[in-house]
């Protein structure tokens, strides 16, 4: 098993930053069975986005939407990926979900519980 947990959310106003951190937890083979992590965010009665990616491999990629605003990184050591929102715009306002890809499979399988992010204008 393993679980994600997000934190970090809030309300802000247009143009100001958030961090959110996701910890993976529950195995103590993570670094094994992990072998990418991501940040995707929704919008009510919407299809989940993928906004951030970050595998050890290729390092990271982001949806244009968000590029040059957002910065993710990951901590192996501890396990942790963050999320550096800056310039956030009022249309970055969704639930925002760290998920994991498990080594043996090709797509993102592993989901924290979401965190909200609001941005006012």
């Amino acid at each position: 098993q393993v679980q994600l947990t997000e934190s970090g959310g809030g309300s802000v106003q247009a143009g100001e930053s958030l961090r959110l951190s996701c910890k993976a937890s529950g195995s103590k083979y993570l670094k094994s069975l992990i072998c990418a992590m991501a940040w995707f965010r929704q919008v009510a009665e919407k299809d989940r986005e993928g906004v951030a990616f970050w595998d050890d491999v290729s390092g990271p990629r982001y949806v244009d939407s968000v590029q040059g605003r957002f910065t993710i990184s990951r901590d192996n050591a501890e396990n942790t990926v963050a999320l550096q929102m800056d310039n956030l715009k009022p249309e970055d306002t969704a639930v925002y979900y760290c998920a994991a890809r498990r080594c043996s499979s090709r797509d993102y399988n592993e989901w924290g519980q979401g965190t909200q992010v609001t941005v006012d204008s």
